[in-house]
């Protein structure tokens, strides 16, 4: 679909990036990736995990945990890939400093920032949020099976945007600089990371709400077990 404006088809590959604490990654964030690749004519997906996330509690489960079970949710799938950055980087995780770095790395890809509709919504409380716009399009999805018609821009975008074209699917306004905010229609999976902490430390089954290999991983590693963290 032509979400892109037209001078912009030179552009060898469009990126989704997704980040969040993935704590753990689930079937959920999973199928949000495969939808908005399919929705946007992505090339690839890349998850990014966070190392410290600056909207959420410190609290979260070390990375390397949360990496590998990255690694083996997204491996049977060729259009998904995983960046390192903000883990190795071992600070908050700000997305303004994650993709200032890798529009630097990959001058040759258009990279699409995949968010939520709920924080995009106070995208004007993000670290230099306004820079965001000059690097990257954004894609913001939806809660799993909400209803109604298309979220509209934060107020403190309007000024800098204006609408692009509409599809069943999505509708995009675009800037100055030839930058895209594509919100799409989702169906996704409504499944909750909290949730499944909460039944693992109960001791109840995650399958079917996490790939195999992930629920595997979990009850090897007693990961959110509280009595086994004691």
């Amino acid at each position: 679909m032509n979400v892109l404006p037209s001078a912009d088809t030179a552009v060898k590959d469009r990126i989704g990036l997704f980040g969040g604490t993935f704590d753990p990654v689930h079937l959920g964030h999973l199928r949000a990736a495969e939808e908005i690749r399919e929705t946007l004519d992505l090339s690839r997906v890349w998850f990014v995990p966070s190392a410290i996330p600056p909207h959420k509690s410190k609290n979260i489960t070390p990375p390397v945990h949360r990496l590998r079970m990255l690694e083996i949710a997204v491996e049977p799938n060729p259009f998904f890939g995983i960046s390192t950055y903000e883990i190795e980087k071992k600070t908050t995780s700000y997305t303004v400093e994650t993709l200032r770095h890798l529009t630097s790395a990959h001058p040759d890809t258009e990279f699409f920032f995949i968010v939520g509709s709920e924080l995009f919504s106070s995208i004007d409380t993000w670290k230099d949020y306004g820079e965001l716009f000059t690097l990257a399009n954004f894609a913001v999805i939806g809660r799993p099976g909400q209803e109604g018609g298309f979220p509209s821009l934060p107020l403190a975008l309007k000024k800098d945007f204006s609408y692009h074209n509409s599809e069943d699917k999505v509708i995009s306004y675009i800037n100055s600089q030839s930058k895209i905010i594509a919100f799409t229609r989702f169906r996704g999976l409504e499944i909750s990371s909290t949730e499944i902490r909460t039944y693992a430390n109960e001791g109840a089954s995650v399958r079917y709400l996490v790939p195999d290999g992930v629920a595997a991983y979990i009850s090897a590693h007693k990961l959110y077990d509280t009595e086994a963290a004691l």
